[in-house]
């Protein structure tokens, strides 16, 4: 079994750091096509042994990829490609079926009620999503949170399959070096109270509510994690409240330390986690909550406004995180009360050990196996596996038209990374 990964951008993001551990435990032969922006996650894939491709995409609706991407994929011979985030799955799996390939799947990780990618949902969005996932095989669900989500919006329940996101929990544990070292270098008081976020900075994720509420307890500061398009409004907002020395805005993050912050030094996400008492994600949409689960690895108190992966299972699974309304008032007070209790490490919980990413990459393939099984093999395969009774045979390359962009239902783009 071939594979070819088609992902929107390897920019730092949750969607490419779980492509590439997953990457480092599929027991088959993969490849990686980039649609825009090979930064560094890109990189490390390449790093670990993974070949990644650019196809230089200009745009949401540049149309002249497709034949190239479709090129792509035909000259690669691949059984299965693999899509991920919303461009690379409107694109890909088009593309994937003009090349005559056996099997798509595509993997659904950011897609919230009310905003997919950080991006508000439209029913342009919607229409062309649909037009183009009749044309795949499966459909992966990150939770049960976005399976639901999906049959809502007409999948049918045969071709979803949930995978949960995965970790790996040891590389969060506490350090109690790293916490000095970070905190000496960021030039914060080691005995500070220190909250700390991740994320992609933009309104979905609300992080606006997390500074304000830090803005509102003296001596506590913030080391928030993540680039992005509000970055600058979050700075002004620190600023006007009399607070820009106690809020860090350290930029993107990734699995090893940057040079941008202060004095060229910025920690890398475990780092950070060991630097700070509390963790917050005010997020009110997500889909899965990797970055909760990370601070759980850490034993730090995490405050969430959304974590299907902590909200779908039973309380004793993570006893140290907390579900918070989307309010200033309310979020400042429940860290207030966790100042007082004083910095404490918690044992890391059983929720942690459920979301292991060999499990997610076994589960994985398993889809994959599935797929094939259930589709014709392309004219010539040697691995040829006929379709089981009663599901749907893969349309075939003649049946595929090319959903246009600037004429669905809704002017808005695609949403992209």
């Amino acid at each position: 079994m071939k594979v070819l990964h088609v992902i929107t951008d390897l920019d730092v993001g949750g969607a490419e750091q779980q492509l590439r551990l997953l990457l480092r435990r599929l027991p088959v032969p993969c490849e990686v096509l980039t649609l825009t922006s090979p930064g560094p996650v890109a990189e490390g894939i390449e790093a670990d042994g993974t070949p990644v491709t650019h196809l230089g995409m200009t745009g949401n609706r540049d149309l002249t990829a497709l034949p190239r991407l479709t090129r792509l994929i035909r000259d690669g011979g691949y059984d299965l490609v693999h899509t991920h985030l919303y461009r690379a799955c409107v694109y890909g799996r088009v593309a994937a079926r003009l090349a005559g390939v056996r099997a798509v799947v595509a993997t659904e990780h950011s897609l919230g009620d009310a905003v997919i990618e950080g991006r508000r949902l439209t029913r342009g969005v919607r229409a062309l999503y649909r037009a183009t996932e009749r044309l795949g095989t499966a459909t992966v669900a990150v939770s049960d949170t976005v399976a639901a989500r999906l049959r809502r919006w007409g999948v049918p329940e045969q071709r979803i399959h949930v995978v949960p996101n995965g970790i790996e929990a040891h590389r969060f544990g506490f350090d109690p070096a790293a916490r000095a070292l970070v905190r000496t270098r960021l030039g914060l008081p080691l005995d500070a109270f220190v909250v700390g976020g991740a994320g992609r900075l933009v309104p979905g994720k609300r992080f606006d509510v997390l500074v304000r509420a830090v803005t509102q307890l003296p001596g506590v500061h913030l080391l928030l994690a993540g680039a992005g398009p509000e970055r600058d409004m979050l700075r002004r907002m620190a600023e006007q409240f009399g607070s820009g020395d106690r809020i860090h805005l350290l930029g993107a993050r990734d699995g090893a330390a940057a040079a941008d912050g202060p004095g060229g030094f910025g920690p890398d996400i475990p780092g950070l986690l060991s630097a700070i008492d509390v963790f917050v994600s005010p997020s009110p949409d997500e889909a899965f909550g990797l970055a909760v689960l990370e601070a759980l690895a850490s034993g730090l108190h995490v405050l969430y406004g959304s974590c299907p992966a902590v909200d779908e299972l039973p309380a004793d699974q993570a006893p140290g995180a907390r579900h918070f309304g989307l309010n200033v008032h309310e979020l400042a007070t429940a860290l207030r009360e966790l100042r007082r209790r004083g910095p404490d490490r918690l044992q890391v919980p059983p929720v942690v050990r459920r979301y292991d990413i060999t499990r997610s990459a076994e589960a994985l393939m398993s889809v994959y196996e599935q797929a094939l099984a259930d589709t014709p093999a392309r004219r010539g395969s040697p691995t040829a596996v006929p379709p089981r009774q009663g599901r749907a045979a893969a349309l075939p390359p003649a049946s595929v038209s090319l959903p246009d962009p600037a004429r669905s239902p809704d002017p808005s783009p695609i949403p992209h990374r």
